[in-house]
Order: C-alpha cells, then sequence, then structure tokens
C-alpha cells in the first residue's frame, strides 16, 4: 500500500453519521432529550454553517503582505442551520414564522405579528449520532447548540402531486448585548460507549 494512501486506524469512531434531529432542548451531560422536544421531521439532511468575517488591519498599508497574522482580526461569525421540514405543528409553524402566537381561543391559529419580542430567540440544537457505538442508552453523538436563534427563513409550504409538503428552514443565532463576547453556539462531541 502508497505510503500516504491510508485513513486514521480510528476513522470508523470518528465519524458522524445519519440526518440527525433538530430539537428544542437537549442535555449534552446525558445526551438525553424528550420526544416533543423534536421540532420536525426532515429530508434531505439538515446544514449547519459557522462562518466568520475577518478584517485585514494590513491592507492598504505599504509594504504589509496580505493576511499578517498580527493584523487580522475576527469581527464577528455569522451562524446558522438550515434544511427541511415534511411535518408541522401549530409550535413548529409559530417557529418557523419567527413573530407569531398561537391564538389563545382556537390553538389551530397561529397569528403573524409585525414586531419581535424577546421569547421569539429561543435556543435550538442540530444532535447527530457519533462513533460507532450507536446504541439507545450510550451512543456517541455531536450536538450543536445555536443560542438565540430566529427563523429567518420565514415560513414556507411547498406541495407536490402525490407526494409530502416541504417546508425550508434557516436559523441564524444571535448575539446579546448582555453577553457580547459570546460567540451564539456551542458544539458537543461524545463518542459512545458500548451498551450494557
Amino acid at each position: 500500500m502508497a505510503k500516504f494512501t491510508k485513513i486514521p486506524a480510528d476513522t470508523f469512531k470518528q465519524l458522524q453519521i445519519n440526518a440527525g434531529v433538530i430539537l428544542s432542548d437537549f442535555t449534552p451531560a446525558t445526551g438525553a432529550f424528550e420526544p416533543e422536544n423534536q421540532l420536525g421531521a426532515t429530508t434531505g439532511g439538515i446544514t449547519f454553517a459557522a462562518t466568520p468575517t475577518f478584517s485585514d488591519y494590513g491592507e492598504g498599508v505599504d509594504n504589509c503582505p496580505k493576511n499578517t497574522l498580527e493584523l487580522k482580526r475576527l469581527d464577528d461569525v455569522d451562524v446558522k442551520c438550515s434544511g427541511t421540514f415534511v411535518t408541522v405543528t401549530t409550535t413548529s409553524a409559530k417557529s418557523l414564522m419567527a413573530a407569531a402566537d398561537i391564538d389563545g381561543t382556537d390553538a389551530t391559529k397561529v397569528v403573524p405579528r409585525r414586531d419581535l419580542d424577546s421569547s421569539d430567540f429561543k435556543d435550538i440544537w442540530l444532535v447527530g449520532d457519533y462513533s460507532d457505538k450507536n446504541g439507545a442508552t450510550n451512543g456517541g453523538f455531536i450536538a450543536i447548540r445555536l443560542m438565540n436563534a430566529l427563523s429567518t427563513g420565514g415560513f414556507q409550504l411547498k406541495t407536490a402531486d402525490k407526494n409530502k409538503g416541504q417546508m425550508a428552514f434557516e436559523y441564524t443565532a444571535h448575539y446579546s448585548i448582555s453577553k457580547q463576547d459570546v460567540v451564539p453556539y456551542e458544539l458537543y462531541i461524545k463518542a459512545g460507549t458500548a451498551e450494557t
């Protein structure tokens, strides 16, 4: 075998597999979540991206090379999670509409609002299977917490003949004035252990 035609010996212990789930709450210490915390069934997988924006303070300075490390500054990080739901409830529709309320007298009715409320920003989690041990009790996971997430893709419904309706979603995590230095996401990676 060629010298560089190899994979790490522990590759199969470090793979993220399957589509994962979008949750309203998750406990990384135990890997547990309640079924009602799943926002909906998805199709086509889920995409997470944390994209940094930089400034190069050396730009335009005579004799300064582009991308000099001492002059590079991180401005912010744009944090998004997107995909497509194939199920919907009034709770998930309210979430997708960003600024909305479930009617107090008719629980089947979701009413959009013109103004945002601080309660519209909620943490959401993307959690997927990880490692070669994926049992129901001790399975490994990769979990990403989007802090202060808000649906910025709007409410969309695409129907199809003899097929399921699809609702594309995009959630954006938001910084907070009270914690301006906190980038609004966290990542947890936990290998699974054998089931007992």
